[in-house]
């Protein structure tokens, strides 16, 4: 299923991977792949205009292949570093795009689209650390991305706990991820949700693998106490 929201048409292809369409056929993808989760098994449309990658965990140079147009733009965090990588893969200055990098925290416009940046990290004193006590996503290590296309302005805050900065955002939707462990989970999303108040909620990055299994249907019901409207989606590559 699609959600069309105002101009704008939003495919949840799964994880954390979005697919957003304006009226005038702009495409922006939030954080395609990566490819060792089955995310886009059989999908290689090469449609888009704009590629958002949030950390490195979200980094794949095939999965980016697979979405790209041939002149398309890729905006990848500052710190993401092939080397660090344990999967092989290509430093993102090598792949045969207009490729820039972006800190956490600035706003810029590129052609029609106007973005956002804002700081993605899991608080090294809260729940969403490792066995050792070290944060999944240390501070300065990712981001989130505001892009606005087509009058909509859709968030993707990406792999991070419900921070502070996140209630002052304007966003007409939001794309909470809720599969907890390495994120914010549902109970924290919806929280969050009824901070923001944002104009359509659409959740993701859960139930792809068991450590981000997530019941999504209470989280419909949580936000939709908060008398904000929202709106589940099936993973799917049509």
């Amino acid at each position: 299923m699609t959600v069309h929201f105002g101009a704008v048409t939003v495919d949840w292809l799964g994880l954390a991977t979005v697919r957003l369409e304006g009226r005038t056929g702009t495409v922006v993808y939030f954080d395609p792949g990566p490819e060792e989760y089955g995310v886009l098994d059989g999908y290689e449309p090469r449609d888009g205009d704009l590629v958002l990658v949030s950390h490195d965990h979200h980094y794949d140079p095939d999965s980016i292949r697979r979405v790209a147009r041939d002149d398309a733009v890729v905006l990848v965090h500052e710190s993401i570093d092939a080397d660090g990588i344990e999967r092989l893969v290509d430093q993102p200055e090598s792949l045969p795009y207009d490729v820039e990098r972006v800190r956490a925290d600035e706003g810029f416009v590129l052609g029609p689209l106007d973005l956002f940046t804002t700081p993605a990290h899991n608080d090294p004193d809260g729940p969403h650390v490792d066995e050792n006590g070290e944060p999944h996503h240390p501070p300065g290590r990712g981001c989130g991305f505001g892009v606005t296309i087509d009058g909509v302005c859709a968030f993707w805050p990406g792999d991070t706990d419900a921070l502070e900065s996140h209630e002052e955002l304007a966003v007409d939707l939001f794309l909470p991820p809720i599969g907890g462990t390495f994120t914010m989970d549902r109970h924290e999303a919806a929280a969050l949700v009824g901070r923001m108040r944002p104009d359509l909620v659409l959740p993701v990055h859960y139930d792809t693998f068991p450590a981000i299994a997530a019941d999504e249907e209470a989280f419909v019901v949580d936000v939709a106490r908060r008398s904000v409207p929202v709106v589940l989606e099936s993973p799917h590559r049509d």
